[in-house]
């Protein structure tokens, strides 16, 4: 038995390779008129290889394709323009519900954007969900485009041929390969969105004012100002000239359809103003205006309008409520925002979710001389989001190092995925707003590899070095600096960084001693030493192999030029392979030549040990192997899915929020399908089973009943029962004291018999369901050490196996588990394989809420769950790893 879908959570906007979007919903009985106006727009050729042969559809046959009853049948249109373009429909197969035939039609016009596939990978989600594994469709022979994209999309499917037709088989599982391929179809989806709006060739400014203080006057004004390498048509049906450029007096006057518009209007006109666009043809807009979803009830209901007729025409829209674009490129140079600086041209890109920190950023790079490729300000980010520029920034060649400004997540399990692959080619700099989830959120980032600070003056710390220099190649730091004093500051901001002091190999040490110095860790000379001094010590220890970065501190003595020693450290780090750095200790500007060397400046030593700090454990992080998500080819999901199914069924024991506890049966069935190992037990609904279960257990045993509820609470566990006598009399004792509100569900479900398990180091493993992560593999120390330790660590999903191993060697008191000449070592591995079992579970049974394994024992050989709580909620089979 299937749980019943809800159709809602198949409905999708859904970005095509070209960068524009086509709106997926499953099919109502109301379609009759829109597919038969599709049915005639299709020509023989496409009916030919949809049916076999040209055919002619009546409506009446045409009703039977719309009335599905999404089990046995279910079909998904696309739709455009409120017209519909094509459709995929699955149809079980009788002889084996498990399977089920698929087909897929896309009107001609439309073909070669990748709807087709695009329909094929949506239908895997509520095939699955209904029980369906396998998809099976007829091909005619000659249709190589249709049998080339489903080999080269990844579907991987089996060719079996019958005469004029060939039939494909394939999982609706995801494949590796068709994972990979929709994140490639993704990156190339955002690529193009993004690319209509940092290279357009051609801007439209709806709006634009003669006022140089509104918004469509500064917009209009900084387009002409950055010398934007396209034309511009100011849009103004009230002037013919603005700013001493023609205007229009619509989108349509313009002399070509441009490619992307600025729309600088009030709220409630801007839907508009986004209809005649999509139209014609635009393909994206940048809205400025703001009173949407920011501005409560009225304003969302705007919000909902814009979004749903961009969605009408497939354009593609940044912000509303955001500050516009920028782009650095000389072949470009586009300022839409409503920044009157423009920062130098520089290798860091910079997205930011507020608008007016945006701003402070873009003044605060010019004012630092931190070079940007470009920004975006994503406002109400209701289409392109940090993610879609994330992976804009990934491709796009001006750009090394990617800055962000986060106040929250999207869709956080995409933000990692996106992360951990961009991290290993450039560096990821966020600022996260907010105290909420700060757990979730640094496990987040420690997973991805982001560098995350914790303000916006660190960002540009860790941004100047970035900027300028090469990465560290580890964590060992020279220092060198003309005092004493900032030598004892910089190590131990070094230590407190986590970096090492490095140790000089033999012919470094000997020339800064030769150069004048009296200390090697820090390298430390007199105040007075001499400019040639100070840089024979600088190249000697940017020439050790022993040294993977330098820190040079200068305090200005009175006596010596400070212009000349930013020349003397200049040349000394004009062929630097690692990275150098210099804290100059001065109320005054720090010499000329540093910034023209491209060598960042810091006032103390704390903000530049901080910055090295950060890169290196971010080279770290991209040098090691992150591991895989590991399979069990022993698991049974089917049979866990059916004890999930059946509980969720039984409507009384469900809460009003649609969730229900599983009995302590069902638990055990679920981990069992996974292959968790629980504590051996029997379940006895009589004293005399009892008895009869706790001779076949070793003695111990604990008694409990199998329901969902506060067993403790309410008195009713005995523990280290020795015996069947014993526990008999205990079931009887228990069951004279049942409280009258858990008397039915206890006669219902039984009593538990369970062997009383000892011995290990005690732990606590689970599931927390996270509302912006969601789900959060957890563990920690149980028991009296949880008292003493306090210590958990936690991972969001996909876990793999490098992230476990992480989990333990990062617990507090992880020392207990590989114990010591007085206790033995546990058997991590095990611990190990549980946590990745769990995981699995997790992702292959999304109705699970959340998990509790309490206790679970770590042995010498193995582990055992002796407690363990799952809660499932209804509606959780959304999460589609296909979109995530």
């Amino acid at each position: 038995m299937t749980t019943p879908l809800n159709l809602d959570d198949y409905v999708d906007d859904v970005v095509l390779k070209d960068g524009l979007t086509i709106h997926l919903r499953p099919i109502r009985a109301d379609d009759l008129d829109a597919m038969m106006a599709m049915w005639d727009r299709l020509s023989m050729e496409t009916i030919r290889m949809r049916f076999f042969a040209p055919r002619k559809m009546s409506r009446q046959q045409m009703q039977y394709q719309v009335e599905v009853d999404h089990d046995q049948r279910f079909a998904l249109v696309a739709e455009l323009n409120d017209e519909i373009i094509g459709v995929g429909r699955f149809d079980r197969l009788p002889a084996d519900p498990a399977s089920a035939e698929f087909a897929v039609t896309v009107q001609d016009d439309q073909q070669g954007r990748g709807i087709g596939t695009t329909l094929l990978r949506a239908l895997m989600a509520p095939a699955r969900d209904l029980g369906v594994s396998n998809f099976h469709g007829d091909i005619l022979s000659d249709n190589r485009s249709m049998i080339r994209v489903m080999r080269d999309e990844g579907f991987e499917p089996s060719f079996e041929s019958y005469g004029p037709t060939v039939t494909a088989t394939f999982t609706t599982t995801p494949t590796e390969a068709l994972l990979q391929k929709a994140g490639e179809q993704e990156r190339r989806a955002a690529n193009a969105a993004l690319s209509s709006v940092m290279r357009p060739s051609s801007i439209a400014v709806v709006g634009a004012s003669r006022d140089p203080h509104s918004v469509g006057g500064v917009i209009l004004g900084n387009l002409v100002r950055s010398g934007f390498q396209g034309p511009i048509f100011p849009i103004n049906a009230d002037a013919v000239h603005v700013q001493s450029i023609p205007a229009y007096p619509t989108i349509e006057a313009c002399p070509v359809v441009p490619e992307s518009i600025y729309v600088c209007v009030p709220a409630p006109g801007c839907a508009a103003v986004i209809d005649e666009a999509g139209r014609l043809g635009v393909r994206t807009a940048v809205v400025m205006a703001a009173g949407f979803g920011e501005a409560g009830p009225e304003g969302r209901a705007l919000e909902r309008q814009l979004v749903e007729t961009a969605r009408q025409h497939g354009i593609r829209l940044i912000g509303p409520n955001c500050m516009g674009v920028l782009n650095t490129d000389a072949a470009v140079s586009l300022n839409g925002s409503l920044s009157p600086i423009t920062p130098p041209a520089g290798p860091l890109g910079l997205s930011s979710q507020s608008g007016a920190l945006g701003l402070t950023i873009l003044a605060a790079a010019e004012r630092i001389g931190v070079g940007l490729s470009s920004f975006a300000s994503i406002g109400n980010r209701v289409d392109i989001s940090s993610n879609d520029v994330l992976q804009f920034l990934e491709q796009d060649p001006s750009t090394t190092g990617i800055l962000l400004y986060l106040e929250s997540f999207g869709n956080p399990r995409k933000f990692a995925r996106l992360a951990r692959r961009i991290g290993r080619t450039k560096p990821i700099v966020v600022v996260k707003s907010g105290r909420r989830d700060v757990d979730a959120t640094k496990a987040l980032f420690d997973q991805a590899g982001v560098i995350r600070v914790a303000s916006l003056d660190q960002m540009f710390a860790v941004a100047r070095l970035l900027a300028h220099q090469p990465l560290p190649r580890g964590p060992r730091v020279a220092v060198l600096s003309n005092g004493g004093g900032p030598a004892a500051l910089a190590a131990d901001a070094c230590a407190a960084a986590g970096l090492d002091l490095a140790s000089l190999g033999e012919g470094a040490a000997a020339a800064v001693r030769e150069s004048g110095a009296y200390d090697t860790r820090p390298v430390t000379l007199h105040p007075t030493a001499t400019p040639q001094e100070y840089g024979a010590a600088l190249a000697a220890l940017i020439a050790d192999d022993a040294t993977d970065a330098v820190m040079a501190i200068f305090i200005p003595p009175v006596l010596i030029d400070a212009d000349e020693i930013g020349e003397v450290i200049a040349a000394a780090a004009a062929d630097a392979t690692k990275p150098v750095m210099v804290v100059f200790m001065s109320m005054e500007t720090p010499p000329t030549a540093l910034a023209d060397a491209g060598i960042p400046t810091y006032v103390f030593p704390e903000s530049a040990a901080e910055a090295l700090g950060h890169t290196a454990r971010y080279v770290a992080w991209r040098d090691r192997d992150l591991g895989r998500v590991v399979t069990f080819d022993d698991t049974d999901a089917s049979v866990a899915q059916a004890v999930v199914t059946e509980a969720l069924s039984a409507s009384p024991r469900v809460e009003a929020d649609g969730r229900v506890t599983l009995t302590a049966t069902q638990a055990i069935d679920t981990l069992s399908a996974f292959g968790i190992t629980t504590a051996p037990a029997g379940v006895a609904t009589t004293a005399e089973e009892a008895g009869r279960i706790a001779e076949s257990l070793r003695s111990p045993v604990v008694l409990k009943p199998t329901a969902a509820i506060n067993k403790a609470e309410a008195g009713l566990v005995r523990m280290d029962l020795a015996g069947p006598s014993a526990v008999m009399a205990a079931l009887r004792e228990l069951n004279a004291v049942v409280p009258d509100e858990h008397r039915s569900v206890v006669d219902e479900t039984g009593w538990l018999v369970q062997e009383m398990i000892s011995g290990g180091v005690e732990m606590v493993v689970g599931v927390e369901q996270d509302p912006t992560f969601g789900p959060i593999i957890v563990t920690g120390f149980g028991g009296r050490t949880a008292e003493m330790l306090g210590s958990r660590t936690m991972r969001i999903l996909p876990l793999t196996d490098v992230d476990v191993d992480d989990m333990i060697t990062s617990l507090q008191g992880y020392p207990l588990l590989t114990g010591d000449d007085q206790h033995p070592a546990v058997d991590i591995a095990a611990l190990r394989v549980l946590l990745l079992r769990l995981a699995a579970m997790v992702e292959a049974v999304p109705e699970i809420e959340s998990v509790d394994l309490n206790p679970v024992f770590v042995r010498q050989h193995g582990v055992a769950v002796v407690d363990s709580r799952i809660v499932v909620a209804a509606g959780r089979r959304a999460r589609n790893p296909l979109t995530e």
